[in-house]
């Protein structure tokens, strides 16, 4: 695998000519040529363009061609299981972890990721500039929890906290409406894409149950109406159906995790035009890697009760006919099986659905439709080629070792 410079260069221009281009909302393919051109798609199909002498030629001899890949839920500076070790990490050390991360991640196919906790304005900034080689990075910030929810790190010992902006970690604790709504505009005026709450208990904290509540409605309501105020939105953390309820009746758009859903809750969750990030796989490496990533015991014994709740949770919402955007939210050296949720969706969805959930669903859940998740003149020409079709073996797309090239605003970025 060869990863090169990821910066779209201004008049750059690539053509991939002999693809059987995936049209994502049909499920069809079209064979012909792409075009980009400023790191922006210009032509799908047809004959690749006569007498072109200043573009990069890339010849798909029949490959089959995706639109880039999208998780939903990643933590690229998770670098450990043990969450509370990354606060006594220096910066610079977390940053070096979170660049191996995102290049690692762009090699398996994701040209763009949703950062649900932990990472910053400076990491999305450096990606744009080339500085780092990764996907393009949709940052919230980091996530907030009141005292002992999910985002509080400490173990039951401790008292001193230390919320230094600087700090490394994956939340921050703000109590009350006036804190929550500090905290909110704080992220904000980075330029956050989202703002992320607890909105219930968690399997990687120290001190609080899965089944337990994550602050009340109107801390809630306040985080809600900071994001909206900014033309942002909240994503919840949030497992158990009565969680998941308060935070939809909140007005939160994104629930993240999800495994103790029911019927009921499913229903308000279409009603409310919200979505549901599920990530099975990380629960999938916890059982079987998590201690000796970092995984303390008492963490390690609440997997269990979410593991075989989330599959049961996405046959649930495949039946009611709700878009599961993709997500992975894996930790440490978990992070090389972020593919690996395609074969684990492929159990229970249609290959077109898995696809269509790290496309199509998860550009509207970014709000990002026409410019990703799709291959489609004026959207970024970030593209996916691979030998075999997805369709008909959802597995290819977990394989990412087979991938023949990846694509990023119109540059090739794996050979």
């Amino acid at each position: 695998m060869t990863l090169t410079n990821t910066g779209s260069v201004p008049g750059h221009r690539l053509v991939l000519t002999n693809a059987q281009v995936l049209d994502v909302e049909t499920g069809t393919y079209l064979e012909g040529a792409v075009v980009a051109e400023g790191g922006r798609i210009v032509q799908v199909g047809g004959d690749a363009p006569s007498g072109v002498t200043d573009a990069e030629v890339v010849d798909a001899a029949g490959a089959f061609v995706l639109p880039g890949l999208i998780d939903c839920h990643v933590h690229v500076t998770a670098a450990t299981a043990a969450l509370a070790d990354l606060r006594t990490w220096p910066p610079s050390y977390v940053t070096a972890h979170a660049a191996r991360s995102m290049r690692a991640m762009l090699g398996r196919g994701f040209t763009t990721v949703r950062d649900t906790g932990g990472a910053d304005f400076g990491l999305a900034k450096a990606q744009r500039e080339g500085l780092i080689e990764g996907p393009r990075l949709l940052f919230g910030g980091k996530a907030l929890s009141q005292t002992g929810g999910h985002g509080d790190d400490r173990g039951p010992g401790a008292t001193a906290y230390d919320g230094h902006t600087c700090c490394a970690g994956l939340g921050q604790v703000a109590d009350g409406v006036d804190e929550v709504r500090r905290a909110a505009r704080n992220v904000l005026r980075t330029g956050a894409h989202h703002i992320k709450v607890m909105a219930s208990g968690g399997v990687s904290s120290p001190t609080d149950r899965v089944d337990s509540f994550g602050y009340s409605m109107d801390e809630l309501r306040a985080a809600v109406e900071e994001a909206e105020s900014a033309n942002r939105y909240v994503a919840a953390h949030a497992y158990t159906a009565p969680a998941i309820r308060r935070a939809l009746e909140a007005g939160i758009r994104t629930i993240e995790h999800g495994n103790l859903i029911d019927e009921e809750t499913i229903a308000l969750v279409a009603e409310k035009q919200a979505f549901v990030v599920m990530n099975l796989v990380t629960y999938w490496a916890l059982t079987r890697e998590g201690r000796e990533h970092g995984l303390s015991q008492d963490s390690y014994e609440k997997v269990a009760d979410v593991l075989d709740a989330g599959y049961r949770a996405l046959e649930m919402a495949d039946r009611a006919g709700l878009p599961v955007p993709y997500g992975t939210d894996l930790l440490g050296g978990m992070q090389q099986h972020q593919n690996r949720e395609f074969e684990i969706r492929g159990e229970i969805q249609k290959p077109l659905d898995v696809v269509r959930a790290a496309t199509s669903v998860a550009a509207r859940l970014t709000r990002m439709e026409g410019e990703i998740g799709c291959v489609s003149p004026g959207a970024y020409a970030d593209l996916l080629v691979v030998e075999e079709d997805p369709l008909s073996d959802i597995g290819v797309l977990a394989r990412p070792e087979g991938f023949r090239h990846v694509v990023q605003e119109g540059r090739v970025v794996r050979r």
